[in-house]
């Protein structure tokens, strides 16, 4: 009341002065107390952040050394970061002043809007539950699945991440990997590896095949049980072919390939047989075609 009389008392132009003077005061008011809030805000969240990848580092730690599965660890580790962030931004906005309880609603009600339309994520987050709860396969492990061949690099709460053997990282959506095949290679203690070796049909062939089966177990990480097998798979135009197929861990599988490729072409080689040749007749008359050309 007293500054509306002071006011009155004033000239005209000085009350406008004086108004501004007022206003542009307020402004500096708040926007000192906005600056201080938004300091506030961002060292509340560099401090939120910090004490949130801390604490989810050492409960994996403490998870680790009850011998829990790493993949449930990481599983429980990235689904703890988002709950925790989403507590924190509340929090913040919390701080600044925006009623909590109206947001958690409408970010309830977003949550609901969003997941209609985005059916597919929340589908991929159902299949990481699963992925979890059957655990088909596990981080490190050598799988095929989705159309991606790798090695398992993590399962998250929406993706699983593959290293493809050409490294490259490979990211597919948990409900792709657990609505397509899944094949495992790392499950079992061994695999088979499928070679073929032409013959010329001039060529002994029973010859051959003991010939390999000896050569066989001198490859490095071959193992013995089950023993290589090497019989004959089809007849073709240039002659018998031979099914080799020698078994090891899955760790050694290309080792294993590569060398049995060249430990075929070296036995045969020094045994001198003939080189493979295709037979056929052309009006009558018998041809043969050198596969070497």
């Amino acid at each position: 009341m007293l500054t509306k009389l002071w006011l009155l008392q004033l000239p005209v132009d000085e009350i406008q002065v004086e108004r501004v003077n007022v206003f542009l005061q307020t402004v500096k008011e708040q926007l000192a107390n906005f600056g201080i809030k938004l300091v506030g805000a961002i060292l509340l969240w560099i401090v939120g952040q910090w004490l949130i990848n801390k604490g989810v580092k050492l409960l994996s730690r403490l998870l680790k050394r009850q011998n829990i599965d790493i993949t449930l660890i990481a599983y429980l580790s990235n689904f703890i970061i988002v709950a925790l962030k989403i507590i924190l931004i509340v929090a913040i906005l919390g701080y600044f002043g925006i009623e909590t309880t109206s947001f958690a609603a409408l970010l309830a009600a977003a949550g609901i809007a969003i997941g209609a339309a985005w059916g597919g994520l929340l589908a991929n987050f159902a299949a990481g539950v699963f992925l979890i709860l059957f655990t088909p396969f596990a981080v490190g492990d050598f799988i095929s699945a989705a159309g991606i061949t790798g090695t398992v690099d993590e399962i998250g709460l929406f993706v699983t991440t593959i290293n493809t053997p050409d490294n490259v990282k490979t990211i597919v959506g948990n409900n792709k990997i657990f609505a397509d095949n899944i094949q495992n290679y790392s499950a079992n203690p061994y695999r088979r590896v499928d070679l073929v070796a032409q013959l010329n049909h001039s060529t002994n062939h029973q010859e051959a095949i003991d010939l390999l089966k000896q050569k066989l177990a001198t490859i490095a990480n071959v193992i013995d049980e089950p023993a290589p097998t090497v019989e004959i798979l089809e007849f073709n135009l240039a002659g018998p072919v031979l099914a080799v197929r020698p078994y090891c861990n899955n760790d050694h599988y290309w080792q294993v390939y590569f060398d049995t490729n060249k430990l075929i072409r070296e036995t045969f080689g020094e045994a001198g047989y003939s080189i493979p040749e295709q037979h056929y007749a052309v009006r009558g008359l018998e041809k043969t075609n050198n596969l070497h050309g």
